[in-house]
């Protein structure tokens, strides 16, 4: 298998490089201040447990039974915040916003819970329109899809039990297999790299098979698939490994985004329904630990594969630049980007870009209604997450007062 070549470093020798993620004024380079304050709102309100756990469940429920004037409530505040808009036209906007400060944008159709075969087809159909719009946009590196999205949920439950399908059964998953396959084409022959996002853990087996069977049909030139890690998970590491081996078995380039996870609550409550053992890291510092070793891990093999690093770690985002450095990659190889979701850590997100590294948006789009889940689980990522709800507020804060100072100072004038 031929080898992806060495990239040569931009930066001259010396002490490893430490990106600030404090500089808030390029942090927010692309908000005003009303923006701002709105954000501040809505991060400090998601800051409230209860309102979480309770508020924003109930007018998800309240849009869905059609109360009048809420859906425009909603499309205003949480839409607005994490979602580029209802339509991949309607996220162009912020793709350019964005793209004008170096940072570039997943389009993520995030329409969950369907369950109809129209439905599927329908999310397939989007999906490749995203790989479309990537391939014509020079600020959308990468599409994105969730097998969920393609397929019932059932099904591939029944499929990582490893229980026998009936014939009926065995046609959907044909049906499934090939618009992952139609996807996956359409993305290989326009030159658009593709995430399979990471899922639960009783049904992402089914997935890493599907990812790993795409890879090897399209990676044969360039890691093109990307299949996901959650390293909240004890056995992704493990995977991860194992998947290289599979791959330079078998003559393909593997694609790799790890991210740490999404599903700790429902895995551990399952586990412990079910009576097996707890699938989920025993505590953070296991996580990031774990994190951090398949980030090494990927750079050491980064001639057979590519990574995309998914975090709103600082910490996991300033080792990654580190050993980058250390190794003599250059901040900018394509084959090395970093992630984080639109609407958050902007402070990581504009400053790495800043210094020069990949950085892309998950950018989520759709409908207010059917995109309700996707923005029930950013509010209580904020909440749930620590610091995260907080640490957002004290950026936002510390942006006002900076551009408040530089008013009264006046025109350069530093404001510290």
């Amino acid at each position: 298998m031929p080898a992806l070549a060495p990239s040569s470093p931009d930066h001259p020798a010396g002490p490893p490089p430490v990106v600030s993620f404090d500089d808030t004024a390029i942090a927010f380079a692309t908000k005003g201040d009303a923006q701002m304050r709105k954000a501040h709102l809505l991060f400090s309100s998601l800051s409230q447990p209860w309102l979480v756990r309770f508020g924003i469940p109930l007018s998800a429920w309240l849009v869905r039974i059609g109360m009048p004037g809420l859906r425009l409530v909603v499309r205003h505040t949480v839409f607005e915040q994490f979602c580029g808009g209802e339509s991949i036209q309607e996220c162009d906007a912020a793709v350019e916003a964005l793209g004008r400060f170096g940072v570039q944008s997943i389009l993520d159709y995030s329409v969950e819970g369907e369950k109809s075969e129209e439905s599927f087809e329908a999310t397939a159909r989007e999906t490749i329109a995203t790989i479309e719009w990537a391939a014509s946009h020079p600020h959308i590196p990468f599409s994105v899809f969730k097998v969920t999205g393609v397929a019932r949920f059932g099904l591939l439950e029944k499929l990582g039990a490893s229980e026998a399908l009936s014939a009926d059964e065995q046609a959907e998953w044909d049906r499934v297999r090939e618009r992952v396959l139609r996807i996956c084409q359409r993305a290989h022959e326009r030159g658009v790299r593709i995430f399979l996002d990471g899922e639960e853990t009783w049904i992402q087996d089914v997935i890493d098979g599907l990812g790993e069977e795409m890879m090897a049909r399209f990676n044969r030139e360039r890691p093109l698939v990307y299949n996901t890690y959650q390293m909240y998970r004890t056995a992704s590491l493990g995977n991860l490994r194992a998947a290289l081996e599979r791959a330079n078995a078998k003559g393909y380039f593997l694609g790799a985004k790890l991210v740490r996870g999404a599903y700790m609550e429902k895995e551990r409550l399952r586990a412990k329904e079910l009576g097996y053992p707890d699938p989920i890291q025993p505590d953070k510092a296991a996580t990031d630990a774990d994190y951090d070793r398949a980030v090494g891990f990927c750079l050491e093999h980064l001639d057979r594969m590519a990574l995309c690093a998914g975090t709103h770690n600082e910490a996991s985002c300033q080792f990654l630049v580190q050993e980058l450095a250390r190794r003599g990659i250059a901040p900018n190889d394509p084959r090395v980007f970093f992630s984080q979701l639109y609407g958050m850590s902007d402070n990581i997100s504009f400053n790495l870009a800043k210094a020069g590294y990949n950085v892309a948006k998950y950018l989520p789009y759709g409908p207010v209604k059917a995109v309700l889940p996707y923005l029930i689980r950013r509010a209580q990522e904020n909440s749930a997450i620590a610091g995260q709800g907080g640490r957002e507020v004290r950026f936002i804060s510390r942006e006002l007062q900076r551009r408040k100072q530089a008013r009264a100072l006046g025109p350069g004038q530093p404001t510290g």
